[in-house]
C-alpha cells in the first residue's frame, strides 16, 4: 500500500511502491491527453487536492479539492479554451516520498490560435494506491501570450493600461457594421478580458462617426438566400458569447456611444453597467425592417431595461434620440459630442480605482436577481456579502471609515 497523505505529511516509498506510483504518473498524463474521464476518476484519490500556479488566465490558478473539482474546473477548462498537452520529460523522487515531474505544456490557445509552449513541474502525492495531491507550477505569462499572437486583431483595436481595457469597434467606413470579422474580434477581445486577473474595468467605444449601425446588410445581400441563415448563426453565434462574457466580467463595463446605434450592436449598450451617448445619438432595432427576429440579446435586456410596451415599440420601429433613451432607460446619461471619450474614460478611471471584488458580486447580482426568487437573492446577497467582507478592499474600508480617511482600494 502507497502511504502519504494530500497534505504534505509523506514518508520515503519502498522501491516496489515507486515503481508503481510512477505507473499510475504515466497513466495520469495518457488519460489528460486521450480526454479519459473514466481513467481519471480511478486514478484519482477521493480526497485528492490540486494546486495550480496563481495568476493562470481565466482565474484557472488555486485550490481545487476533490477529484470532481480538479477534472470539471480545472482540466475542463483548460480544455476549453485551449489545446493543451502534458508532456513529461523526466520523473524524479523526492525524500518526502512525493515524485516531482518536467515537462512541457504544449499546444494553442482555442481564440487567437496563439501557440503554448510553457515548462513545467508537477509535483505528485500517493495515498492507498491513488494520486491524491497535485502541486503545478508554471510560467503563466506563456499560458496569457498564447492568448495574444502577433497578428492582433482586424476590426476592433484593444489594448490594456493599468487595468484598464479599451476596445474600439474599427470599421469606421462601414459604420462600424457588424461582420464575421468584427464578431470573431469581439470574441477574442473578450476572452482577453476575461483571462486577465488585472482587469478593474472595460471600456467599449467607436472608431468613426458611428458607434455601430447593427449587422452589416451589405453581408445579407451578398449571401443566397438558402445560405442566409447558416451564415447568420455562423456570425452571431461569437458575437453573442462575446457579450456574455462582457455581461459576466469581474469588473464594470462602461460604453460611450455616438452617432448611431442600431440592431444587434445594442447588446454592447446593454451589457454595460454606465452606458454613455453622445448627444444627437440615435438608437433603433431595426429588426422588423428587415424581416429578422434580432439579436445582441435584444429580447432579454430590453424588456428589463425599458418595460415590455416600450420594448414592443422599438420592435417595431420605434426610433429613439439619446435624451428619449436616457428617459426610457437604455442608457444612463447623454454627454457632449466633444467629452464623451474623455468621460467615459475617467469614468472606468474612477471605477477602476474602487472595489473591483464588489462591483463583480453586485454585477452577478443585479444580473441574476430577474431569474431569482426573493428566499433566493436573499441567500445570494449574503454568500455575496461574506465573500466581499473577506477582502482586502473590505478591511481596508472600514479601518478607513473608523479613521475617517479615504481607502486605496486594489481590486483584492
Amino acid at each position: 500500500m502507497m502511504s502519504g497523505e494530500s497534505d504534505g505529511s509523506t514518508s520515503p516509498l519502498p522501491e516496489r511502491e515507486r515503481d508503481a506510483a510512477r505507473e499510475l504518473a504515466a497513466d495520469l498524463y495518457n488519460a489528460l491527453a486521450a480526454g479519459d474521464r473514466e481513467r481519471l476518476v480511478a486514478l484519482l484519490h477521493s480526497r485528492f487536492e490540486g494546486r495550480t500556479t496563481e495568476g493562470l488566465p481565466f482565474e484557472l490558478g488555486g485550490v481545487y479539492r476533490g477529484p470532481d473539482a480538479m477534472r470539471r474546473d480545472f482540466w475542463g477548462r483548460v480544455a476549453k479554451h485551449y489545446t493543451a498537452r502534458a508532456v513529461p520529460t523526466q520523473f524524479n523522487w523526492l525524500d518526502d516520498g512525493r515524485l516531482a515531474i518536467t515537462g512541457r505544456y504544449t499546444g494553442s490557445a482555442r481564440v487567437g490560435h496563439g501557440k503554448l509552449d510553457a515548462e513545467f513541474i508537477h509535483i505528485l502525492t500517493f495515498t492507498q494506491g491513488r494520486i491524491s495531491g497535485l502541486i503545478q507550477l508554471t510560467d503563466s505569462e506563456r499560458w496569457r501570450a498564447a492568448l495574444t499572437p502577433d497578428s492582433g486583431l482586424r476590426a476592433v483595436e484593444f489594448s490594456v493600461t493599468h487595468g484598464i481595457a479599451v476596445l474600439r469597434l474599427n470599421r469606421p467606413y462601414h459604420r462600424n457594421a457588424i461582420d464575421q470579422t468584427m464578431a470573431d474580434d469581439l470574441y477574442e477581445a473578450a476572452q482577453r478580458c476575461a483571462a486577465r486577473s488585472d482587469l478593474r474595468a472595460l471600456v467599449i467605444l467607436g472608431n468613426g462617426p458611428t458607434f455601430t449601425v447593427g449587422g452589416d446588410i451589405t453581408v445579407f445581400a451578398d449571401t443566397e438566400p438558402a445560405e442566409l441563415s447558416t451564415t447568420l448563426r455562423r456570425m452571431v453565434t461569437p458575437y453573442h458569447e462575446a457579450l456574455r462574457i462582457f455581461a459576466e466580467l469581474p469588473a464594470p463595463v462602461v460604453t460611450a456611444v455616438h452617432g448611431s446605434v442600431g440592431g444587434g450592436g445594442l447588446g454592447m449598450v446593454y451589457c454595460a453597467d454606465v452606458a454613455l451617448a453622445a448627444e444627437g445619438t440615435k438608437f433603433a432595432t431595426g429588426f422588423s425592417a428587415l424581416g429578422l427576429s434580432g439579436d445582441g440579446g435584444t429580447s432579454w435586456y430590453l424588456p428589463r431595461l425599458v418595460g415590455m410596451r416600450r420594448a414592443q415599440a422599438l420592435y417595431q420601429g420605434r426610433v429613439l434620440d439619446a435624451r428619449e433613451a436616457r428617459e426610457w432607460g437604455l442608457i444612463s446619461d447623454v454627454i457632449d459630442p466633444e467629452q464623451l471619450e474623455q468621460i467615459a474614460l475617467n469614468r472606468a478611471e474612477t471605477l477602476a480605482a474602487g472595489p473591483t471584488r464588489a462591483y463583480a458580486e453586485v454585477r452577478a447580482l443585479l444580473r441574476n436577481s430577474e431569474s431569482s426568487t426573493l428566499s433566493e437573492q436573499l441567500t445570494a446577497e449574503i454568500d455575496a456579502l461574506a465573500r466581499t467582507a473577506a477582502t482586502v478592499d473590505a478591511a481596508r474600508a472600514v479601518r478607513s471609515f473608523i479613521t475617517k480617511s479615504k481607502p486605496t482600494f486594489e481590486g483584492r
